[in-house]
């Protein structure tokens, strides 16, 4: 994606690529809340709605979900337009029949599943998804964003004229609706995880959200909830690493059991060491058994410059990231980050299975890692697995001095 790409095609490209989040949820959500993140991408499509008349803000996502499935059901000649088909992969719109599982979560793995359509993407099928990604890369900028420009320029003076697509996205949503979910594994399964180290922590993460708190350009208040599944039996307690930065007490970082938890600080077994804390379960867990908590870290004194925040995955992995309704994350890793109002970084992203040097390199513009800080605030929920003995993060670029 280049500078010159207009506003009309990085919405398209954005309501496309987020992976825990459907077109049509991504639409209401932007008209709902106009100071939101999902509003700042997809205004260029949802403001010739305002013709609608009388529009609620799901009548008028209906009507820009149904034109861009119209739209999309006449670029290509046929049915086994290559083109075609990556843009219904993409939207997740309804699936061919040869395409036997629901459409997986992240852009690249629903690229995967156009393999299984014989001979639209080669004869024998690719192995890798270039062809896919190259007739998605074509499409959006030379079929789809011209054609709806034209379609929203004549919609946008002839508000009655949106009623038919009102009617197309809200039958395409009750289709949508029937598929259900992917069920290859359970959220806690080992399927697809690397093995854990042998002094891993011995439990499973099917939650893990943090919320950090910045004051200046330093962490001084870190809030944790976690839903675990324990991987053997009689697990205690859970080894919590406190913030960032020297200290010779313990005592100097509390840490509170919010619920479900006692914190007992622990002493450094040597100077430099990191601050742990051991977070006492009420009961030990059996094998399989779930149990909810929540923690609070906070340091006054800290004064070191955070350029990340980082999760280490000391036990045996995090499920797959998932949002209830688009918005509420209900499974694997979401980190938020409310920036201190009189310090805003200039950029933020997140990262993954990364080196040290890698984390810290801003990506390119338009690059999919990168954030969108809205209202001093960012968050992300990472849609797939993360791996034991791996680190994912949010990294940050904070203005030249």
């Amino acid at each position: 994606m280049t500078e010159s790409t207009s506003p009309l095609e990085r919405a398209l490209r954005w309501l496309a690529t987020r992976p825990l989040q459907k077109p049509f949820g991504l639409l209401v959500h932007a008209l709902e809340d106009p100071n939101g993140e999902s509003a700042a991408h997809l205004m260029p499509l949802l403001d010739p709605t305002a013709s609608m008349p009388g529009g609620t803000p799901q009548t008028r996502a209906l009507a820009v979900w149904g034109l861009i499935i119209d739209t999309i059901d006449k670029i290509g000649p046929t049915k086994d337009s290559r083109r075609r088909n990556a843009l219904v992969a993409a939207f997740r719109l309804p699936r061919r029949p040869e395409i036997k599982e629901p459409w997986r979560s992240t852009l690249d793995s629903r690229f995967h599943q156009l393999m299984d359509l014989p001979g639209i993407f080669g004869d024998p099928p690719p192995v890798t998804i270039t062809p896919m990604h190259k007739a998605w890369t074509r499409a959006v900028h030379e079929r789809l964003t011209p054609m709806l420009r034209e379609r929203l320029t004549d919609l946008a003076v002839n508000g009655p004229a949106w009623m038919p697509y009102v009617e197309i996205g809200r039958a395409t949503e009750a289709e949508i609706a029937n598929d259900p979910q992917p069920t290859d594994e359970t959220a806690d399964s080992t399927t697809g995880y690397r093995q854990p180290s042998p002094g891993a922590q011995p439990l499973f993460m099917d939650l893990f959200v943090t919320t950090v708190f910045m004051r200046g350009r330093t962490v001084y208040r870190r809030i944790t909830e976690r839903l675990i599944t324990a991987r053997e039996d009689n697990v205690e307690a859970y080894l919590a690493r406190a913030l960032a930065g020297p200290t010779r007490d313990p005592a100097d970082v509390p840490v509170r059991g919010l619920w479900g938890c006692r914190a007992e600080p622990l002493v450094a077994s040597r100077s430099g060491a990191p601050a742990l804390t051991k977070l006492w379960f009420p009961t030990p867990l059996r094998r399989g058994e779930k149990h909810y908590f929540s923690s609070e870290t906070i340091n006054e004194n800290l004064t070191e410059e955070r350029l990340r925040v980082n999760v280490e995955i000391d036990h045996h992995g995090i499920a797959p990231g998932r949002r209830l309704h688009g918005l509420v994350p209900v499974s694997g890793l979401t980190i938020r980050v409310r920036f201190d109002p009189d310090c805003v970084p200039q950029a933020c992203w997140y990262y993954g299975e990364q080196t040290e040097r890698e984390r810290l390199q801003r990506p390119p513009d338009g690059d999919p890692h990168l954030l969108t800080i809205i209202g001093g605030a960012v968050e992300h929920t990472f849609a797939e697995k993360c791996h034991p003995r791996e680190s994912y993060g949010m990294s940050f670029l904070w203005p030249t001095p």
